[in-house]
């Protein structure tokens, strides 16, 4: 026997569907606001492995950032074409998440439709007027400071304020990384274990990658993570401790950068994927962190420039 009148179970139902139709209300405010995120995969350059879509499918950087969305709120969109950046489409983005190489507004290595020269503009605009960065392993070989020779010798130079606007944005450019062997362990120094994605981590960090040796810090950089570059192999590591992960405003943007990502298997390791996770969040305003200028207390030697690497290495 029901337990409610005609008149109650009217009532019960256009309360049922009004608390409905509120709540789907609600749902699509939520998805409205939620954040969305541009991976940009584009190899004017070397094209590496972790950006490399084989068979049509998505690549093992389009998966891990994609995850990370899943997990953390906020959507995520893939694309190795350069002409997102003259759409309209492109304002709709939160953050950019750059894995890229050489100059993007040429057709390059991978024949994906380049950026254009406002395309280029559009970006660094769009950073400066608030919109988030995030660059990873390659996105410092990307927009070389022109002339860029075969030889790289030009990278060997410190270019300061004559350096590309993209890498001044970026706050710092690629010289060389090790060869004999391309890969190593080194000991990560943690300068901000506070940063999102840092907690509980224990300084030094052991890991294993192709390290990037790199030039022309910005000098507002907040150093995240330095290289402890003692015992380790190659000439190009022939230099004092350096930055390899840091956050910078660049304008009302916020940018952070890591040189880690080059390994397919680094892509699954916690570390790595914690500290990346804590950059894109807050880069899109999810998360929050202190950005004191610590470039000279982090890494003293921060602007040595390591011995030219012999040709063929």
């Amino acid at each position: 026997m029901s337990l409610l009148s005609n008149s109650n179970r009217r009532e019960f139902l256009r309360g049922a569907a009004l608390t409905g139709a509120g709540l789907a209300l609600s749902n699509r405010l939520l998805a409205a606001k939620e954040k969305k995120v541009l991976v940009f995969t584009k190899s004017s350059g070397w094209e590496h492995d972790v950006v490399k879509r084989v068979d049509g499918k998505p690549s093992i950087v389009d998966e891990a950032v994609t995850d990370l969305g899943n997990r953390h709120g906020y959507k995520v969109g893939v694309t190795k074409d350069g002409r997102i950046f003259d759409s309209k489409e492109f304002h709709s983005y939160a953050a950019m998440v750059f894995f890229t190489t050489g100059d993007l507004t040429t057709l390059g290595t991978d024949g994906k439709p380049p950026m254009s020269a406002k395309g280029k503009e559009n970006l660094l605009d769009g950073i400066k007027g608030g919109m988030g960065f995030v660059g990873i392993h390659a996105a410092s070989d990307t927009f070389h400071t022109q002339p860029d020779p075969p030889d790289h010798s030009s990278r060997y130079i410190a270019h300061g304020d004559k350096e590309d606007p993209y890498l001044q944005m970026l706050g710092a450019e690629f010289i060389v990384h090790g060869s004999t062997p391309r890969l190593q362990d080194a000991p990560l120094i943690v300068n901000d274990p506070k940063f999102p994605g840092l907690e509980h981590v224990t300084s030094p960090v052991s890991f294993n990658e192709e390290w990037y040796s790199l030039k022309d810090f910005v000098p507002d950089l907040h150093v995240i993570l330095t290289l402890d570059t003692h015992s380790m192999k190659g000439e190009c590591y022939r230099r004092a401790p350096y930055p390899v992960t840091w956050a910078r405003l660049h304008g009302k943007g916020r940018v952070f950068y890591t040189a880690m990502g080059d390994r397919p298997e680094n892509w699954k390791d916690e570390f790595f994927l914690n500290l990346l996770s804590g950059g894109i969040r807050w880069a899109i305003g999810d998360a929050s962190a202190q950005l004191d200028a610590n470039l000279k207390q982090a890494a003293p030697g921060y602007a040595e420039i390591p011995p030219k690497q012999p040709p063929g290495k």
